[in-house]
């Protein structure tokens, strides 16, 4: 049913003109945001305030401040704090990497979304691994 009701969402939602936009390797930070709200996360940049109050070891990777309800990234499990570290398998480092790897993602259908969540008491989560969310749909 999980697969089912994120192909439902994902065959709605992901016919943006959004996912053509931007050619390979060509990618604005205000689309990769765009893209990002599209999956269900409203996104950051890691600057060095945030490695800081995460305890990351470099500013690098895709902080999320929220998660959109019933979207894609909500039904994957991703939660707010995450920072998204790669997507199938590409690693993200900047807003651009993270916009490219969910544009060439999403059309597969099914894809990962690997988040790096630090131990918090009040969030319960596996700190200082990486934690891998999957995305599925169902094709036709």
């Amino acid at each position: 049913m999980f697969i089912c009701l994120v192909a439902a969402w994902l065959g709605a939602s992901f016919t943006s003109p959004l996912l053509n936009a931007a050619t390979d390797g060509e990618m604005t930070e205000e689309e990769a945001l765009k893209i990002g709200e599209e999956f269900g996360v409203v996104v950051g940049q890691v600057d060095e305030e945030i490695q800081k109050e995460l305890k990351l070891q470099k500013p690098e990777g895709v902080v999320v401040f929220e998660v959109i309800g019933g979207t894609p990234a909500d039904l994957a499990g991703i939660k707010v704090r995450a920072v998204i570290k790669e997507i199938d398998k590409v690693e993200v480092r900047t807003l651009k990497d993270f916009g490219l790897a969910l544009k060439r993602a999403i059309p597969t259908c099914n894809f990962t979304v690997g988040t790096y969540e630090p131990a918090d008491p009040d969030n319960q989560g596996v700190g200082g691994i990486l934690n891998f969310h999957f995305v599925g749909c169902k094709r036709d």
